[in-house]
C-alpha cells in the first residue's frame, strides 16, 4: 500500500502543482497563453488517451513490471520538464515532455491500483481502497501549496520534486515485492490508436479555437473529426473479440449516469486550480506561495464535505450526496464569480470554501458508486474507463474554459486600451492576452488586473453552469438506494433491455 501510494502520488500532485507556477513558467520561457494551457492540458490529455491501454498492458505484462516502468518514464519526463531550455524551442519541449509524463502516469496508475486490489482480500478491499484514494487524493491539495513554495526558489523544482518521491516508491516496491503475474493476451492496438486520436483531435480543436476563430474550417474539422473518431471507436469496440474497453459496461444504468456526471464535473474541478492561480497572481497581485494558500480555502471545504458525502453514500446511496454536492458547488462558483471583480480576497473566501465543499461532497460518492456498480464484473476495467472519462472531462473543461477566458479578456482589454487611446487596440489586446505572463506582479497595471478579473468571472459563471447541469443529470438519472450485493450482476443481466433507453 505504501509503495503504491508513493507511486501514484506524483500523478495526483502534478494535476495541480503546475497551475501555481504557470505565470512564472510563462514569463521565463516566453510562452503564449495557449501554449501555457497546453503545459497543463498535454498531461491530462495523455492520461485520458492512454489510461485504458496502460491498464491492458499492465494485465498482459504484469502489474509490478508496468508500475516500475511507469514510475521511471514519469520521473525522467519530470526531470526533462525541469531542464526546459529558454528560447524558441521551449514551448514544444515542455509540452512534449508533459505528454510523456502523462504516458508514464497512464502506465503506473492502473498497475498500482491493480496491485492494491490483488494484495487485499475481498472483505478488506473496500477499506484499503478508501485509504489508498483518500491519501492519494489528498495529495492533490498539497500540489498548490508545495508548488507555491518551490516556485519561490525556481519553478523547475516543481518537476524535480518528483525524483525523491519516485526513488522512495521504487525502493518500497523492491522491498514489498508485489506479485507480477503476466496474462498473455491480444492487445487492441486499433482501439488504442482510435481513442487517442479522437480525444486529442476534439480537445485540440477547442483549445485552438481562440487562435483560429470559430469561423475557421480547421477548428470545426478537428472538433467534429475527433468526435466522429470516438464514435467509430465505440462502434468497433462492440465488434472486437478482445476490446481495449468493454463499452457494454455502460449498459449498467448507474455506471453510465455516474460517469456522465463525472465527465461534466471534472470539467470544472481540475481547471479551477489553473484559473484561480492565474487570477490570484495577476488580479490580486499574490506571490506563488500566497496563491497556493489561496487555493487551500477550496480544499478546506472539499476535505470536510468529502467525509459527509461518504457517510451519505454508506447510509443511503450516492444520489443525495451527488445532487446536493453539485447544487452546493454551483452556488459556490456563482457567488464566488460575483465577488472576483472586487479584487478583495476577504470577499471571496466564504464562497471558495462553499464551492470546494460542493465538489468534495459529490466527487467521492460518484466515483465510488460508479466502480461499485460494476466491480463484480470487471473492477480494473471499470476503474480504467472511469479514470479515462475523468481526465477527458478535465481536458475538455480546460480547453473550453481557456477559450472563454481569452475571449473575454481580449474583449475587455480592447475596450480598456481604446479608452487610453492606444492605436490598433484590438491587435495590441490580442497580442498582450496571449503573453499575459510577461508582467511581474508589481508591474501589472490596474486596468489589466481588472480585465483579467472579469475574464475569470466569466469562467467561474460557466463552472456554475457546469455543476448545475451535472446536478440535473444526477437528479433525473440516478436512482435512490444503496448498492446491494449482486446489483452489478443484475444490472448486466438487464443491460440489453436498458441499452436502448441509455443510448437516447
Amino acid at each position: 500500500m505504501a509503495a503504491m501510494i508513493f507511486a501514484v502520488a506524483m500523478t495526483f500532485i502534478d494535476q495541480t502543482i503546475v497551475s501555481i507556477a504557470v505565470p512564472n513558467i510563462q514569463r521565463e520561457l516566453g510562452l503564449s497563453s495557449t501554449g501555457v494551457q497546453w503545459v497543463v492540458n498535454g498531461y491530462l490529455l495523455s492520461l485520458a488517451a492512454l489510461f485504458a491501454l496502460g491498464g491492458r498492458l499492465s494485465d498482459i505484462f504484469g502489474h509490478r513490471r508496468m508500475c516500475v516502468l511507469g514510475v521511471i518514464i514519469f520521473t525522467v519526463a519530470s526531470v526533462m520538464c525541469g531542464l526546459t531550455p529558454k528560447g524558441g524551442a521551449a514551448e514544444a519541449w515542455i509540452v512534449a515532455f508533459r505528454v510523456v509524463q502523462g504516458a508514464g502516469g497512464a502506465l503506473l496508475f492502473p498497475a498500482a491500483l491493480a496491485i492494491v486490489v490483488r494484495t487485499f482480500p475481498l472483505r478488506a478491499r473496500g477499506r484499503a481502497l478508501a485509504i489508498f484514494f483518500g491519501i492519494a487524493g489528498g495529495l492533490t491539495a498539497i500540489g498548490p501549496i508545495l508548488g507555491g513554495y518551490l516556485t519561490q526558489w525556481t519553478w523547475r523544482a516543481i518537476f524535480w520534486v518528483n525524483v525523491p518521491v519516485a526513488v522512495i516508491a521504487l525502493v518500497l516496491t523492491f522491498l514489498a515485492k508485489p506479485e507480477n503475474e503476466p496474462v498473455p493476451a491480444r492487445i487492441d492496438y486499433r482501439g488504442a490508436v482510435l481513442v487517442a486520436i479522437g480525444i486529442a483531435l476534439s480537445i485540440f480543436g477547442l483549445q485552438q479555437s481562440v487562435l483560429w476563430g470559430w469561423g475557421n474550417a480547421g477548428t470545426w474539422a478537428c472538433i467534429i473529426g475527433g468526435l466522429v473518431v470516438i464514435v467509430v471507436f465505440v462502434w468497433l469496440e462492440l465488434r472486437t473479440a478482445s476490446p481495449l474497453m468493454d463499452v457494454r459496461i455502460f449498459r449498467i444504468r448507474a455506471f453510465f449516469v455516474e460517469n456522465l456526471v463525472l465527465l461534466i464535473a471534472m470539467a470544472a474541478f481540475i481547471p479551477v486550480f489553473f484559473f484561480a492561480s492565474e487570477y490570484a497572481q495577476i488580479s490580486l497581485h499574490k506571490t506563488a506561495s500566497e496563491s497556493g494558500l489561496f487555493l487551500l480555502y477550496f480544499f478546506i471545504g472539499f476535505a470536510g464535505a468529502a467525509q459527509i458525502g461518504g457517510r451519505i453514500l454508506d447510509r443511503e446511496g450516492a444520489k443525495r450526496a451527488v445532487v446536493m454536492g453539485c447544487a452546493i458547488a454551483a452556488v459556490g462558483f456563482g457567488l464566488w464569480a460575483s465577488k472576483v471583480t472586487h479584487l478583495s480576497l476577504s470577499d471571496q473566501v466564504v464562497w471558495i470554501i462553499v464551492a470546494g465543499a460542493g465538489m468534495g461532497m459529490m466527487l467521492g460518492p460518484a466515483n465510488t458508486d460508479a466502480i461499485n456498480r460494476a466491480s463484480s464484473l470487471s473492477y480494473g476495467e471499470a476503474t480504467g474507463i472511469t479514470q479515462t472519462i475523468r481526465n477527458y472531462g478535465a481536458s475538455l473543461g480546460l480547453a473550453v474554459l481557456g477559450t472563454v477566458l481569452l475571449t473575454v479578456q481580449r474583449s475587455r482589454l480592447t475596450a480598456s486600451l481604446q479608452a487610453l487611446h492606444v492605436p490598433n487596440a484590438a491587435q495590441v489586446a490580442a497580442r498582450v492576452s496571449q503573453s499575459q505572463g510577461g508582467h511581474t506582479v508589481s508591474s501589472i497595471p490596474h486596468y489589466y488586473s481588472l480585465d483579467f478579473a472579469h475574464a475569470t468571472q466569466a469562467v467561474l459563471y460557466v463552472m456554475c453552469g457546469i455543476m448545475a447541469f451535472a446536478g440535473v443529470v444526477a437528479l433525473f438519472g440516478l436512482q435512490r438506494g444503496r448498492q446491494e450485493l449482486g446489483d452489478a450482476a443484475s444490472g448486466a443481466a438487464g443491460a440489453d433491455t436498458e441499452g436502448s433507453a441509455l443510448a437516447g
